[in-house]
């Protein structure tokens, strides 16, 4: 790993931070410039990597630092691996994107957006041609200066190849701190949550490593099993994996005779065999063909075959072999943002797991998962967001949805429909009856939903509650604002969507990074953020008392993410040895 500069201050980069601030970045592109000793506090100084483990331990455990990186990801994946824990970090690329939205945040747009340049200025990555060279002479200063004359910083030091020498590197930390003492004033000026939100997110940031690291554990031989129950043995060979193929196939084909050379992956072709026996349907999707489960026996067979199928395909053998690590251990790159409202994802089947596949996911020998899950956590949140005090009132209850069925004189199922219609659009049937009584009862909730509609509409950006900035026109772009009804529509209904999702996405990340904080001391670890559920690995002894504070980091988290208002947020936490057990 390359050298890295480390400032030791023990003072404030200005108002709003709320502790000690020290910076650690790494050279971009691998660089390594030679080392110097550590300096005294306030100095920034270089070191060399083999130095780094125990330096930043010792200012971690001396002041408790708030770390500034330029990306938790670039600067910090080394540290994670040597497993050195750091608590508060300022992660500048995820403040970026919560500031401004999208989905780049290199150190060169970070400046240019703090320091007030158009993005659209940014010089792009160095291409070595003698029109570049020129232009670098341009800047009066010599080769030295890591800002130009424009105020960018010069591209060969945001890709990789300026920083040779530790006095670059120092330049590099300095204008990281630059970076986020602007970041710092500017979330301050738009929101009084969107610091907080910048913390968790840094945070969540530093966790998606940590997920990486870690891994989720399986059990290796019920996975196999399960895989090949599906998908048929493990394959030597082509031919194997046609015959293993033919057999899937065999079992839907049989109930349709003169129909077997039917491609079942070709929709095309099984529409026209299934209007064969009688059975007209739209598309081959799996809700529509759950609806004719009972016209006839190929129906429910097709449906199996897709489970298996897909097992086969995607989380078969050649699955297992490349991402179940010696220590059975399921591992991906996690992603902190999707870039769209703010929900962390991750690869390699960890956020697409099927369900039949569960019961392989198991806690290792003398440990439990502590497994949660956000109970109606949307319609929750559209209280908090909306500030409706009626609404707020029914988060009191365990089941939200059983006061706004007594408010709206319908019984539950009607109230839900109400409520996820009004979040997600619907507007016939029964769910556009069931929407008018909700406006009624509601009517600062909707209107929230409503003005955020209309903004959406107009291509307009939207913040959600702890200060995401989404723009709506870069995220659905079918066609120009106002050109196209069903266009609007979309950026209309991207923004409600985004609106709720987003601060959904924001607490649940609030209370993962609080869980990971509290919890960590008792030797657990999460190995899973799913949407609206953590999966936290734990030692059997101290399970029940991890779970519990699960519970609590789920108050807490709430209480700061919602600046102290009167919205409750449930959990359903259990102790499992496997994810299978866990309630559908």
């Amino acid at each position: 790993m390359p050298a890295v500069a480390i400032d030791r201050a023990t003072t404030h980069l200005g108002p709003g931070w709320d502790r000690p601030v020290a910076v650690l970045v790494t050279a971009p592109g691998g660089a390594e410039p030679a080392a110097y000793a550590v300096g005294p506090p306030g100095a920034i100084v270089t070191i060399a990597a083999p130095e780094l483990r125990v330096t930043v331990a010792e200012i971690e455990d001396r002041w408790a630092p708030r770390w500034v990186v330029w990306s938790a990801r670039e600067d910090l994946t080394a540290l994670v691996a040597a497993r050195v824990r750091l608590h508060r970090l300022w992660d500048i690329s995820q403040a970026h994107l919560l500031l401004h939205g999208g989905g780049q945040a290199h150190p060169g747009l970070a400046w240019a957006a703090a320091s007030g340049l158009s993005a659209d200025t940014v010089p792009g990555p160095p291409r070595g041609d003698l029109f570049e060279f020129a232009a670098d002479r341009t800047d009066p200063r010599d080769a030295e200066d890591l800002v130009r004359a424009d105020g960018h910083l010069r591209p060969d030091a945001v890709h990789g190849t300026w920083i040779e020498r530790p006095s670059r590197l120092r330049d590099w930390a300095r204008a990281a701190l630059a970076t986020a003492a602007a970041q710092g004033e500017r979330a301050d000026s738009l929101s009084p949550r969107l610091r907080t939100t910048i913390h968790a997110e840094s945070a969540a940031a530093l966790l998606c490593l940590e997920l990486e690291r870690d891994g989720l554990p399986l059990d290796r031989a019920r996975i196999e099993g399960l895989i090949t129950d599906a998908a048929g043995p493990r394959p030597h060979s082509p031919a194997d994996e046609i015959a293993a193929r033919t057999a899937r196939d065999r079992d839907v084909l049989r109930h349709v005779p003169g129909r077997e050379g039917t491609d079942l992956r070709n929709p095309a072709q099984v529409k026209a065999l299934l209007a064969a026996v009688g059975i007209e349907v739209p598309t081959t999707r799996k809700w529509v063909l759950e609806t004719q489960r009972a016209a006839h026996p190929v129906v429910p067979a097709l449906l199996a075959w897709r489970a298996r199928e897909r097992i086969a395909t995607t989380y078969g053998h050649r699955w297992l072999a490349a991402h179940v690590g010696p220590d059975d251990r399921l591992r991906g790159q996690w992603n902190a943002c999707d870039g769209a409202a703010g929900r962390m994802t991750a690869d390699n089947g960890l956020h697409n797991l099927p369900a039949t596949l569960r019961s392989g996911v198991a806690a290792a020998p003398g440990f439990r998962f502590v497994r949660a899950d956000l109970g109606q956590i949307e319609p929750r949140v559209l209280a908090a967001v909306s500030g409706d005090s009626a609404f707020a009132q029914a988060t009191r209850a365990d089941d939200l949805y059983a006061p706004v069925a007594d408010r709206l004189g319908v019984d539950r199922p009607a109230a839900k429909i109400a409520v996820l219609a009004a979040m997600y659009g619907q507007r016939s049937g029964v769910a556009g009856e069931a929407l008018k009584g909700l406006q009624r009862a509601y009517p600062v909730a909707m209107a929230t939903l409503d003005e955020a509609y209309a903004v959406g509409v107009r291509g307009g950006d939207v913040r959600t509650f702890g200060g995401r900035l989404i723009p709506t026109g870069r995220f659905v772009r079918d066609a120009p604002v106002g050109a196209d009804t069903a266009a609007d529509a979309a950026r209309g209904r991207f923004a409600r969507n985004a609106l709720i999702q987003g601060a959904a996405a924001e607490l649940f990340k609030a209370w993962a990074v609080t869980v990971r904080a509290w919890t960590a001391p008792l030797g657990a670890e999460i190995v899973l953020c799913l949407h609206d559920e953590l999966l936290v690995h734990a030692p059997e002894s101290a399970a029940p008392e991890v779970a519990a504070l699960v519970e609590r980091a789920l108050d807490d988290a709430a209480r700061r993410w919602s600046g102290g208002a009167p919205f409750r947020f449930v959990s359903d936490t259990s102790i499992l040895t496997r994810w299978s057990q866990a309630k559908a």
